[in-house]
């Protein structure tokens, strides 16, 4: 694996732009192989309920989207597993994605083990991984501190290497983002509520870093913070990229659009 870490930060990306941050996720990953390439990828959406496949098979899906519309919140179904999540401008998202070279000595736990360090190290807490059941999108590798939830981990694995994936809440309404999916589910399972794999979604379950720090941690802070505790644990230097230097060739340009399509097609669920 080459020794700099490129990191690709897309800030608060516009509406329009809502399949791009999923799209460039696996085009890094499928990228991360041929050029032997370790990237941090950072991004944002406004407003924005993430969707999981699982969400979609909810008994009545048509009255979760109502109800997300009356909200003024966009629906966005990911390509990855897991649960519905928000996102929004105190929500960052992050992805550390390594080569099929470097995948292949990290087995998922260890994948994870990685992350919680990368986490750790960067806010200089002792962060627990446990499940939170009653958080949204719960998983044996929710970070808590104060036994509350302030971050989920995930992983999405393709051909040529891996993305491991934060959802950090770092600041704003939580309980309210909370409130927000436990409706969602309540408007879709009615009587369900909490079965059928679907979390009994406790708003109290979940907090901001900023809160359980007692200090202000802004985004900018936070990918600052995380860029240089990666940069440690993996022993390398860190280089900032663009999207458009990454599309250097048609052959890369043409595998985002792909990735885009399929996102797009994805979505057509919510037509």
């Amino acid at each position: 694996m080459k020794s700099t870490l490129l990191v690709l930060d897309q800030k608060m990306l516009p509406s329009e732009d809502k399949y791009l941050p999923f799209a460039v996720t696996d085009f890094l990953i499928e990228t991360a192989s041929q050029n032997e390439q370790a990237f941090l990828h950072f991004w944002q959406l406004p407003q924005t309920f993430i969707l999981g496949m699982k969400d979609t098979r909810v008994p009545n899906f048509t009255a979760g989207l109502a109800y997300l519309k009356k909200e003024n919140i966009q629906p966005l179904i990911r390509n990855s597993g897991g649960l519905g999540v928000i996102a929004d401008a105190g929500i960052l998202n992050i992805s550390l994605i390594l080569p099929t070279d470097s995948a292949k000595k990290l087995s998922i736990e260890v994948a994870y083990q990685l992350m919680v360090a990368v986490v750790k190290q960067a806010f200089s807490a002792e962060i627990i991984p446990q499940l939170v059941a009653d958080s949204y999108c719960p998983g044996s590798y929710d970070l808590t501190l104060q036994q509350l939830k302030f971050a989920g981990l995930a992983q999405r694995r393709l051909k040529n290497g891996v993305a491991i994936m934060i959802y950090l809440s770092l600041s704003g309404p939580q309980q309210q983002r909370g409130l927000l999916v436990k409706n969602f589910y309540q408007e879709t399972l009615k009587e369900q509520f909490g079965a059928d794999g679907y979390p009994a979604v406790n708003p109290a379950s979940m907090a901001n870093l900023s809160e359980l720090l007692a200090k202000e941690i802004t985004v900018a802070s936070a990918k600052d913070s995380l860029m240089t505790a990666a940069m440690q644990l993996l022993a390398t230097t860190s280089q900032a990229t663009t999207l458009a230097n990454l599309l250097n060739d048609s052959v890369a340009e043409e595998l985002l659009q792909k990735k885009i399509l399929q996102m797009q097609q994805r979505n057509n669920l919510l037509l």
